[in-house]
């Protein structure tokens, strides 16, 4: 008997560098599928999207996941895969070039060039007597703020230093692999208050959350030395935009360097502002796309959960062909049913992990045998269960 084929439905157009891993024999991939197993998406907006009850995954090609209903897969027991540093590189390469552009005023002086008559005798003369409007600074012994030490801070960090600048980086959430993989010439600031007293450049890395939005306000604002340079290659709401343009407008701040325009600063000339442009290349485009489709086949054929926003990390290796997979809210005494369920069927479990996350956990179990439908629906029916999946190892 020919076992069923993984259906993954395909929102955006998605690397094919990522879409070859997932095997000719065993997926179908596309946006017209019938009864999806997992949904692939990068940008498309499913929050008014009616999700079919067939979907036991979803998988993000990049960092941010604000376009997928979190909250409500996590209801349904569904983890929300992304690809956290898959596109890092790309960002940081943006984010030196932020900084290069706006230290050398690059773009009035390319907007100058551009602007001349190229006829004119004179050119070469026009170009002497006016250049000296565009001089600007050079970025050794500046000093440059991180603000968000992850992945691509770090590599921004890293890179800053390699350009002979002084760096001050803030996160009170670090995590033990980003502090292990931060340049020891990091210095570390005690606030975001001393980032901005303190530094020529300021640069923010944090993903968008209701903690931090507006995280660079009217208020913080009013602490920068005046000329500062902004660079917000995070998310947009990060950073308030109208208090921005009055900093502009008072030169507390001298650039504005962004990838995400917006209405109230469109126009402002101290404003550089890129067409979100962060992951836009096709090395970070490829890595994205392997990234999280090695997660989803990963989840689907084995239960493993790897860079899920909403699931704790979950990783067991296979000892045995039977394997069930569930997830359930985290309150007391969810393990004992379950293993009373699988007892009373006459199972016995070769090896179980189980691990939480706030109100999410999650259980793999390898049993000796077969589980029968029944033994699942009993699983299935203790209160607090979300989902509960059936994982026989696929022959060969």
């Amino acid at each position: 008997m020919t076992a069923k084929k993984f259906e993954i439905l395909v929102l955006n157009q998605i690397s094919p560098a990522g879409l070859k891993r997932f095997p000719g024999d065993r997926y179908e991939c596309g946006k017209d599928v019938g009864k999806p197993d997992a949904i692939l998406v990068r940008s498309a907006d499913m929050h008014s999207m009616d999700i079919a009850d067939t979907v036991r995954a979803i998988g993000r090609a990049g960092a941010g996941t604000n376009n997928i209903p979190v909250k409500a897969m996590s209801e349904r027991g569904v983890p929300v895969f992304n690809a956290p540093g898959a596109n890092a590189n790309a960002v940081k390469e943006l984010v030196l070039a932020g900084m290069l552009m706006a230290a050398r005023n690059l773009v009035p002086a390319v907007n100058f060039v551009s602007a001349l008559d190229c006829d004119d005798k004179a050119l070469g003369e026009r170009v002497e007597a006016e250049k000296k409007q565009f001089a600007g600074m050079e970025l050794p012994q500046q000093t440059l703020g991180v603000i968000g030490l992850g992945k691509i801070g770090s590599l921004v960090a890293d890179a800053a230093i390699k350009l002979g600048m002084n760096v001050l980086g803030y996160d009170p959430q670090i995590t033990v692999e980003a502090a292990w993989s931060l340049p020891s010439q990091v210095k570390r600031a005690g606030s975001i208050e001393e980032i901005l007293k303190t530094c020529r450049f300021v640069t923010v890395h944090v993903p968008l959350l209701a903690a931090t939005k507006h995280l660079i306000n009217a208020k913080n604002l009013e602490l920068v030395q005046s000329g500062t340079i902004l660079l917000n290659f995070s998310r947009e709401e990060i950073v308030d935009a109208g208090a921005v343009a009055k900093a502009l407008e008072t030169k507390k701040l001298k650039w504005y360097v962004t990838d995400f325009p917006a209405q109230v600063l469109c126009g402002n000339p101290a404003v550089i502002a890129l067409p979100h442009l962060g992951a836009s290349t096709r090395e970070a485009e490829e890595n994205c796309a392997i990234m999280v489709v090695e997660q989803l086949r990963d989840f689907l054929e084995h239960g493993n959960v790897c860079n899920a926003v909403n699931f704790p990390q979950v990783s067991m290796d296979r000892e045995s062909s039977w394997r069930v997979a569930i997830a359930n809210a985290n309150v007391p005494n969810m393990l004992g049913q379950i293993s009373t369920a699988m007892a009373r069927a006459g199972l016995n479990i070769h090896n179980m992990v189980n691990k939480s996350r706030g109100e999410m956990a999650y259980t793999l179990v390898d049993v000796d045998s077969p589980v029968a439908d029944g033994v699942l629906k009993d699983i299935a029916a203790i209160d607090g269960v979300l989902a509960v999946r059936w994982l026989p190892l696929a022959a060969g």
